[in-house]
């Protein structure tokens, strides 16, 4: 085994690294390729690429009203197709020629139309915050990205919660309503002042975090109940962190801005109900379901909740019927959180520059379904994202037989702190090196761990902590294969083991080390 220390991992991508979804290139189904070998003994296979005719642009669906700019920058690079109140049939049957769709909240996009796709659709873009409308796991496990676009509409939001807040507080829609039908009925509709009262945000992300500020220049005590959010981001705006049944019990008023999931589906209900000081009010402008809309009528009927406003329901739109929207002390509009004109133009250029990358192969800083680095951190790291591919990709073509692999030991050395390293994204590019050349599955960020876990590849990671500066975020990726039969070697063991090394040095990713032992005895070059 002969390799020369410090060699450049050379390969076309390497001129230009990025950080790319997926190293095969996007061909639209509107070309043909085939592969034909020269005649002449060790040259390289012609490459072929025979057009139908059609040109080379991807096709996006836009299954939702987006605004005028949005659609704009797509047609700037893609075929876009602007089709809305698609039935599930019709969506399936379209999608099979799509290869990224935009949604809002009104489109349900399931299993089935992953499925559809046949492997087409490579990116799922929601105009909005809330992805609950989207099959995750399917989209994960056929290799969708899945991004959203949750920064544009977060001040409109937020603003919309306030305004219920006020509205409610003040009976104003029931005021409006009875002037406009005649009456003047001052004594009946007395409202509640914000000043002093306790409000519990319920959720303390991007839009809690803003409704928390308006309300606390609106003269309220604020606290805020969220498992997951930093005790020093509450702190800076005067916010208390709380347990749920602490924010739940001693409220005037709630306002509810938590995604819907397993976990908080009903979270608001005939129990929590109980707990809650009579007269309590409730704000809703985050997902319908995270109420239990027949608990909230009997607490409603009951005095224990005064009043409440309601942005969104559990299917929208509600029945004509429903008890709920009916109801006396309910204020009610129809999903209004994001719209306002800066929202809805904000929404549209944030989603379609997130498709538009992710089908360029970028990764999109909005992914809900890979993994989440910040942008200045995917920057750094983004020629170690190309060694670590490519040291997967060398490590599993030196193994006889690449099914075989099922153990993976990946080791990091750096003089950073384990917490100032994230390595999801290496991993599952190491992962994806490792898997696509020994299979016809088409591995990216997204499913990489799904499909590992679904090929039995075990794969663990150790860090090694350096003295030094830490300037650089890594020293060197190592990528150790066991139990493996090798290309080179003669012989085998059950212990045989595969070791390759790589290190960045002024951006350009070099391979560092090759390392082979079996049957023990062992080839080495450094």
């Amino acid at each position: 085994m002969a390799t020369s220390a410090s060699q450049t991992l050379r390969t076309p991508s390497l001129k230009n690294p990025s950080l790319s979804l997926s190293s095969k290139p996007f061909l639209s189904s509107a070309f043909s390729v085939s592969i034909r070998s020269r005649q002449n003994r060790g040259s390289r296979p012609l490459l072929v690429v025979v057009s139908a005719g059609l040109d080379a642009k991807p096709t996006i669906l836009v299954a939702e009203k987006l605004g005028d700019a949005g659609i704009e920058l797509l047609k700037d690079f893609a075929n876009v197709d602007c089709s809305y109140n698609l039935s599930p049939e019709e969506l399936c049957t379209k999608i099979s020629l799509c290869d990224a769709l935009i949604v809002r909240s009104g489109t349900k996009v399931s299993r089935e139309v992953f499925e559809s796709s046949s492997g087409r659709l490579k990116v799922v873009g929601r105009a909005g915050v809330g992805i609950d409308n989207v099959d995750l796991a399917a989209a994960t496990e056929h290799g969708c990205l899945v991004v959203n676009a949750p920064t544009a509409n977060t001040v409109a939001a937020a603003e919309h919660g306030i305004a219920l807040l006020a509205a409610m507080a003040r009976n104003v829609a029931q005021a409006d309503a009875s002037v406009k039908s005649g009456k003047w009925q001052r004594n009946k509709y007395v409202g509640v002042s914000l000043v002093g009262k306790t409000l519990a945000v319920m959720g303390f992300g991007k839009v809690g975090t803003e409704v928390a500020r308006r309300a606390k220049g609106l003269g309220m005590h604020v606290i805020a109940h969220d498992p997951y959010a930093p005790a020093d981001r509450a702190r800076a705006i005067g916010v208390e962190l709380v347990s749920f049944d602490e924010a739940i019990s001693t409220a005037d008023f709630i306002s509810l801005h938590m995604p819907l999931t397993p976990s908080t589906t009903k979270i608001l209900n005939d129990e929590n109900f109980a707990k809650m000081k009579k007269g309590v009010r409730i704000v809703n402008v985050a997902r319908g379901g995270v109420i239990d809309e027949e608990a909230l009528v009997k607490a409603l009927d009951a005095g224990i909740v005064a009043q409440a406003a309601l942005d969104v329901f559990t299917v929208e739109p509600p029945p004509k019927d429903s008890k709920l929207v009916q109801h006396e002390r309910v204020t009610v509009t129809p999903h209004l959180g994001a719209s306002t004109v800066e929202a809805q133009e904000g929404v549209a250029i944030e989603i379609a520059e997130a498709v538009v990358g992710a089908l360029k192969g970028e990764l999109a800083a909005t992914a809900v379904n890979a993994p989440m680095v910040p942008a200045e951190v995917l920057t750094e790291l983004k020629p170690y994202v190309v060694l670590a591919e490519k040291l997967g990709r060398l490590a599993v073509q030196l193994v006889a037989g690449g099914s075989g692999v099922k153990s993976i030991k990946v080791t990091y050395a750096s003089a950073r702190a384990p917490d100032d390293l994230d390595t999801r994204l290496l991993r599952a590019m190491i992962t994806k090196g490792l898997i696509e050349p020994i299979s016809s599955v088409f591995v990216n960020l997204v499913n990489a761990d799904f499909t590992a876990k679904q090929r039995g590849i075990r794969i663990t990671e150790e860090r090694i902590t350096l003295d030094g500066s830490p300037e650089s975020p890594l020293d060197f990726i190592q990528v150790q294969i066991a139990n493996v039969e090798s290309r080179f070697a003669s012989a085998i063991s059950e212990s045989g083991e595969i070791t390759v090394e790589g290190r960045v040095k002024d951006g350009v990713p070099h391979l560092t080390k090759v390392a082979l032992s079996f049957a023990g005895r062992s080839i080495s070059q450094v």
